[in-house]
């Protein structure tokens, strides 16, 4: 684990998230979970040794599987925005690994067969803030990734874990996103209201704000790029080009390149499906 202050940690062993813990008088609020429930009782495991209270909650920063597919492991309340409450009523009850390839992390774990969706059993539309310990923990929504995408603040500590609103080094997950409120939530992030703050990405860790800003000029690039697609059916071999061209923002290992080429291509015509298929911005991935 990594220290980030004395009571707030992260780690980033586990394949696809960041996770972090947050240890209080009550107990431990713990954000995200592997995807692998095998890894997600391991994780849980290690937790014990952190002292703090005997409660214990669990906060999905939204409703991907690479963050939501081990919650059931860790045996504890879950708490998530509204509508990513919505998102979990719409799926099997049960996850299967098979079907299509949308470039997540959770599709390079072998074994994973069918496992069991926790869904949240607390939700919050705007705001909702825990009182754990002295210092309140403040979950927020900030559509973007998603549109029941939230971050978790602590003002007192100036630390902020904000999910998959910034990625290090690899293309975001376009498919179920609100490219206008995610550019929102950047430039908030990057306001003098979070100067100072340490940033957490829930792929990559601490993150700069010359990142934040970084991943802010791709999504804007892409929005733009995606605000001249005046055709309603899909053009693989122009959506080729574009992947192809994103690409190129991001210092991707070889082993990695397939991946993040599909994660874009998935993205890219989902998004597209949506905008022309719907009068507003209003489903999930």
């Amino acid at each position: 684990m990594q220290e980030i202050t004395k009571n707030i940690q992260i780690e980033d062993q586990f394949p696809g998230v960041t996770l972090g813990v947050i240890v209080t008088q009550r107990g431990l609020i713990q954000i995200d979970a592997p995807p692998s429930p095998e890894d997600a009782r391991s994780w849980r495991a290690a937790l014990m040794n952190l002292g703090g209270g005997m409660e214990r909650a669990l906060v999905n920063l939204d409703a991907h599987p690479d963050r939501t597919l081990g919650a059931r492991a860790m045996d504890c309340t879950v708490i998530a925005h509204e509508k990513t409450a919505d998102t979990f009523r719409t799926r099997p009850s049960t996850f299967k690994a098979q079907g299509e390839e949308t470039g997540s992390d959770w599709e390079s774990i072998s074994g994973l067969g069918s496992v069991r969706w926790s869904p949240p059993e607390i939700s919050f539309s705007d705001q909702m803030n825990l009182y754990w310990s002295d210092s309140p923990v403040i979950l927020e929504h900030h559509a973007g990734p998603t549109n029941g995408s939230i971050w978790v603040r602590l003002p007192e500590e100036k630390i902020v874990f904000v999910g998959d609103a910034v990625l290090k080094n690899q293309p975001p997950f376009l498919a179920g996103s609100n490219l206008s409120a995610w550019l929102s939530a950047l430039d908030l992030l990057l306001s003098a209201e979070y100067k100072g703050y340490t940033i957490i990405s829930s792929r990559g860790g601490v993150v700069t704000a010359n990142i934040v800003k970084t991943q802010h000029d791709f999504l804007k690039h892409v929005h733009d790029k995606l605000d001249k697609v005046t055709t309603k059916k899909p053009n693989p071999a122009a959506t080729e080009k574009l992947v192809t061209a994103l690409l190129t923002w991001f210092k991707a290992p070889a082993a990695r390149q397939k991946q993040f080429a599909q994660r874009l291509r998935y993205g890219l015509l989902h998004y597209n499906v949506r905008q022309n298929h719907s009068p507003s911005q209003t489903s999930e991935d």
